[in-house]
């Protein structure tokens, strides 16, 4: 009977350790296949909230339009952090050298509600999304300024 429990105990404690050691090599390809990708991201994310900040702004509703634009914010530094590099494009560094410019000129739009200015700013945005495509190899997706709120369940203008 002990010479039976002490190779099971043995087996037992090595299973333990061997799981112990690959815990973070399994939890690593877990997160990576289960991880959305960078289009998921864009659609999921980006996409939408680029509507609805354009959206708002169309019917100045500032305190909307400052909302969206700090959600916006939080899609890009999340793409940036899960998504640093796509192939050979760096996706994060590329991210914030074309919109840091657009973003601050929205913020100070909205801030002042000035909606020649939040257009002007939007309309730039929206060329930074097309530049970071076509710099991506990715021209044929094409951003442009919503003309309607892809959204119909939801009021844009302000209260």
């Amino acid at each position: 009977m002990k010479r039976s429990v002490i190779p099971l105990a043995l087996c037992i404690v090595l299973a333990v350790a061997a799981l112990w050691y690959a815990k973070p090599l399994l939890v690593r390809r877990v997160q990576q296949a289960t991880a959305p990708g960078l289009g998921d991201l864009m659609l999921a994310t980006l996409q939408p909230r680029h509507t609805k900040l354009g959206v708002a702004g169309q019917e100045k509703n500032w305190p909307y339009a400052a909302y969206e634009l700090g959600e916006l914010q939080e899609s890009f530094d999340r793409i940036a952090r899960l998504s640093r590099r796509w192939n050979d494009f760096a996706v994060a560094e590329t991210i914030q050298a074309v919109t840091r410019e657009p973003m601050a000129d929205l913020s100070a739009a909205i801030k002042h509600a000035d909606a020649a200015d939040f257009t002007q700013a939007y309309g730039q945005l929206t060329e930074a999304c097309d530049l970071c495509h076509q710099s991506a190899g990715r021209g044929m997706i094409v951003i442009r300024v919503p003309d309607a709120s892809s959204f119909p369940d939801q009021d844009f203008r302000s209260r």
